[in-house]
């Protein structure tokens, strides 16, 4: 990435973000209320599918799933125009954020395996149109800030030489801010299957992302002064957003040791089916109070570091397997309905769930 990319390490990077929660307080209102709710999860993994497959940002990824949303709460839309709707977000989010050589060309998208299978053929002036559209709806503002947005400025200062780890000093910095960085990855994109984390400030969000990766890697404090400083939040603001995360996380992990003991073609055929929310087994108080002692289970997932060992469930998807919904909304595993989710307690004395690399 260029320098001049890197605005978080910048003279303005204090203003740049002052500028960005600004921008937040104006964001527009999300209500939840498409009809086609059941299918967002769908779609948005679509969206994630396709932008790691072109490698863009992830300011981008969110942009366009944050679009998506925006666009399905205001409008009744089909199934077959969502297909449409959602790659046009990727695009306009593309085209916002990334350099013109990197936004996604319409023959590479048609030729991507998902879209041989969903038999789905894009046409520029199709294409046109839906872009068009979007812009008029969004009122031509695409400066929406996401939690991708905020999220490196946030690990500038997340891991410090003076933090600890189980109680003990670090004896690599370098390999601590590495697995800070994977683990806040993952986090984010954990944040992007779940609709009802829009309730939260992207801000928020982000900086929930950071509490949650310096928990699972036992480092101490949890929640630092500088970084309560830096983003504004204390530690009871992060609360709500971190559990839910932390649900994600813990589910994630028993996915992954359930896969390991089965053989490979039944981990494949159950990939498809594993999604986040679909009811954590304990709660988060139970989660956070565990010590290394009481957890002799396998380490967390450690997103990127090992190829056939990914944590969130949809990112071991390729383009090619994604299959396309049938219009029963029980074809795509966890339900999106707001009733199901639940209100935990949480203690402020925290302890982490498992060891994650050693010191």
């Amino acid at each position: 990435m260029e320098l001049e990319d890197q605005w978080w390490k910048g003279q303005l990077a204090a203003d740049i973000y002052q500028a960005l929660r600004y921008k937040e307080l104006k964001l527009p209102s999300y209500k939840g209320q498409s009809p086609q709710l059941n299918l967002r999860r769908y779609f948005a993994d679509l969206i994630a599918i396709v932008s790691n497959h072109f490698r863009l940002c992830p300011a981008a990824r969110h942009l366009g799933v944050y679009l998506l949303d925006l666009f399905m709460d205001r409008y009744d839309v089909t199934v077959q125009q969502l297909h449409m709707v959602s790659l046009s977000c990727l695009l306009l989010a593309s085209k916002f954020e990334e350099r013109e050589d990197r936004v996604p060309k319409l023959e590479t998208l048609n030729s991507l395996g998902c879209m041989t299978s969903m038999n789905l053929v894009l046409t520029k002036q199709g294409l046109l149109h839906m872009e068009l559209l979007l812009l008029e709806s969004f009122q031509w503002n695409l400066y929406l800030p996401t939690a991708a947005h905020f999220i490196e400025y946030y690990l500038s200062i997340a891991v410090h030489e003076e933090d600890l780890h189980d109680g003990w000093p670090m004896s690599c910095l370098e390999k601590t801010k590495l697995y800070m960085a994977k683990y806040a990855d993952y986090f984010l994109e954990v944040s992007l299957q779940d609709h009802m984390l829009l309730c939260f400030a992207p801000s928020l969000v982000s900086a929930a992302c950071v509490v949650t990766s310096r928990l699972v890697l036992h480092l101490s404090p949890s929640w630092p002064p500088r970084l309560q400083h830096l983003t504004g939040y204390t530690w009871e603001n992060l609360l709500s957003c971190a559990e839910k995360l932390l649900i994600a996380h813990d589910g994630d992990v028993k996915e992954a040791n359930k896969q390991k003991c089965q053989p490979p073609g039944q981990q494949q055929q159950q990939g498809h089916a594993v999604f986040h929310g679909s009811g954590p087994t304990v709660t988060v108080a139970q989660y956070l109070h565990r010590s290394s002692l009481q957890y002799p289970q396998q380490p967390p997932p450690q997103p990127g570091l090992a190829p056939n060992h990914r944590p969130a469930s949809y990112l071991n998807h390729s383009a090619a397997s994604l299959q396309a919904p049938s219009g029963n909304a029980q074809t795509l595993g966890a339900s999106q309905d707001p009733k199901s989710n639940r209100a935990y307690q949480v203690s402020m004395h925290y302890t982490c769930a498992a060891q994650c690399f050693d010191r």
